[in-house]
């Protein structure tokens, strides 16, 4: 399972020379016709992708360092979890799944008929080693549970359990991908290969590599038919990484997808009929607080009311126009997503955190707890002004804004708070080892969008450290014994209302306690040129996450559900 510090996707790079780029590209590039991507028939689209770097389409690789198409697109799991949407996961090489009564043996059927890009077919025993060989090896499998499959008959996979696992479910169904058997065997080290002859199942599979692009082509025999069945034939990545440069391509029509963060997009979208754009934001924007003075946490903010302080004051609403460019969502108070989460929000005083500051009850809970406005305008109790420090990344020009703008917003609550912009790997390490007050991140979905992943990495006890010890997920130290016991029983239940009764327990918990302050739903910007394929997922119809990210099952979907215009 992938930690949430693994997963941050910052987008300083693509932002910094934007506002001043995009008029210019507008402007250079604004007859928006495009060639039909058709010569001789064969119909292309082009991806925009991070640089190239070194060829790899390895499934395993536990770096990231593998191209993006690798995992979703060549290789398939057996089911497809859509964090984009709420909704049960997509069959892709498994028809359907049962648990027995007690989590502790999973049952898969397998997709009969699906054939390996060498030929061979696809077998339920090529499906039990793949599983086996992610289990056995510690670089791969972080889930501190191993398991065991095995090929039952030709249509079916059993998987077991040392103990309850159902949370271990998703990690095992959706992440881990399918080979062959007859390849991966001879392979001794599956996580350092660099496996430059891909064999999978996906719905494309690799016609060349250059340090300059790749091109995949369809899979002639992959398994899918109808809305299943992949149309384009072919699919172009080229580096695009800079906002002008990501600007440039669209409107030329020479990258059919990007995933760039474009301040100005909605006004490019307004001017090309033929670019749209979805937001499928997954991660919550959060101080982070050290807030535990038991695990060594120290300074004001290890007071409950000085967070809750922080908490009021905050005016998101400018916070979400001025650093996100108005394309944040409104975060929930109780660390999961007001939208995939919905219906497990325990409280609708929980759904929505304030959007505007309330500096009166900011004020008015500091007075109750003790603190006393002085003459210059801070807070102080003790003897000690109200004085916090924040980290921040140099670069991550969103959470720069962010913090600047708080500076003003806190001030005016008698809060002073003093930004420091550090190199990533001075901002990681203060962060893991506990050693900061706040610090500017974001909260992670895991491998699926069931909440407990989030309550297990960042609010469960075995998830930190006392301060000094690296604590990865948990990093605010927080521990508390009734929303320990309520984790547990999330991992332990398949019980709806068991589930939600956890919920409240811990969500009564966040929402007086607040160890992580949320500030907004991150955006999360794909856009699309339509002149050549449509289909793309829009904000009503999110049938896949759209990023093309490293790590994104959901892209072969993508990939599979869009149309060539004729």
């Amino acid at each position: 399972m992938m930690s949430p510090l693994s997963t941050r996707r910052r987008r300083a790079a693509v932002a910094l020379s934007a506002v001043a780029a995009l008029s210019i590209a507008l402007t250079a590039c604004s007859s928006g016709k495009v060639d039909s991507g058709k010569p001789g028939g064969t119909s292309t689209i082009t991806v925009g992708t991070s640089d190239i770097g070194t060829e790899n389409f390895n499934p395993f690789n536990n770096t990231g360092a593998f191209m993006q198409p690798t995992q979703g697109v060549i290789y398939e799991a057996l089911f497809y979890y859509n964090k984009a949407a709420a909704g049960d996961p997509v069959p892709v090489l498994g028809t359907g799944f049962t648990w027995n009564t007690d989590g502790t043996q999973l049952t898969v059927k397998v997709r009969p008929g699906v054939k390996f890009t060498n030929g061979a077919a696809m077998t339920s025993a090529d499906v039990a080693y793949s599983l086996n060989l992610f289990s056995k090896n510690p670089g791969l499998n972080t889930t501190g549970v191993t398991w065991k499959a095995t090929a039952t008959d030709a249509g079916t996979v059993t998987v077991g359990f040392p103990s309850t696992s159902y949370t271990v479910g998703p990690q095992v169904l959706g992440y881990v991908p399918i080979v062959p058997q007859s390849i991966w065997e001879k392979i001794p080290d599956p996580t350092t290969v660099t496996n430059t002859d891909p064999v999978g199942t996906g719905p494309y599979k690799l016609k060349s590599f250059s340090a300059q692009s790749y091109l995949l082509t369809k899979n002639t025999d992959y398994w899918g038919t109808g809305d299943d069945a992949p149309q384009v034939d072919q699919v172009r990545y080229t580096p695009i990484v800079a906002a002008d440069t990501a600007t440039s391509a669209l409107d030329a029509g020479t990258a059919d997808l990007t995933g760039n963060f474009l301040p100005t997009l909605k006004d490019i979208v307004a001017q090309h009929k033929n670019i749209t754009y979805t937001n499928t934001p997954q991660a919550t924007s959060s101080l982070m607080t050290c807030e535990n003075a038991s695990m060594g946490c120290t300074g004001p903010q290890t007071d409950q009311a000085v967070r809750q302080a922080l908490y009021y004051a905050m005016d998101r609403t400018q916070l979400g126009t001025q650093a996100a460019a108005g394309f944040s969502k409104p975060a929930s108070t109780v660390m999961i997503l007001n939208t995939v989460n919905k219906a497990e929000i325990t409280s609708p005083d929980y759904a929505t955190a304030p959007q505007t500051a309330d500096v009166a009850k900011a004020k008015s809970v500091l007075e109750a707890d003790g603190w006393k406005l002085g003459s210059n305008g801070y807070y102080a109790k003790g003897g000690k002004e109200l004085d916090l420090s924040i980290n921040v990344v140099s670069g991550w020009t969103d959470y720069d804004t962010i913090c600047t703008l708080l500076q003003g917003q806190y001030k005016a609550a008698g809060i002073k708070l003093t930004v420091n912009t550090v190199s990533q790997n001075a901002w990681l390490q203060a962060e893991t080892t506990g050693k900061f007050q706040l610090s500017m991140n974001s909260v992670n979905m895991g491998v699926s969008s069931d909440p407990y992943f989030i309550y297990n990495n960042y609010l469960g006890t075995a998830a930190t450290a006392k301060v000094g010890k690296n604590a990865t997920t948990n990093t605010s130290r927080y521990s508390d014994p009734a929303v320990d016991a309520a984790i547990k029983q999330l991992a332990t239940t398949n019980d709806d209302a068991t589930k939600q009764a956890a919920y409240k327990t811990i969500q009564d918990k966040v929402a007086v306690e607040m160890p992580y302050i949320p500030v907004y739903v991150n955006s999360a910007l794909t856009e699309y040129n339509n002149t050549r394929a449509t289909g793309w997922p829009t904000d009503s119809s999110l049938y896949a996450f759209p990023l093309p990210w490293n790590n994104n099952w959901g892209f072969g979907l993508v990939l599979k559900k869009i149309r060539p215009v004729q």
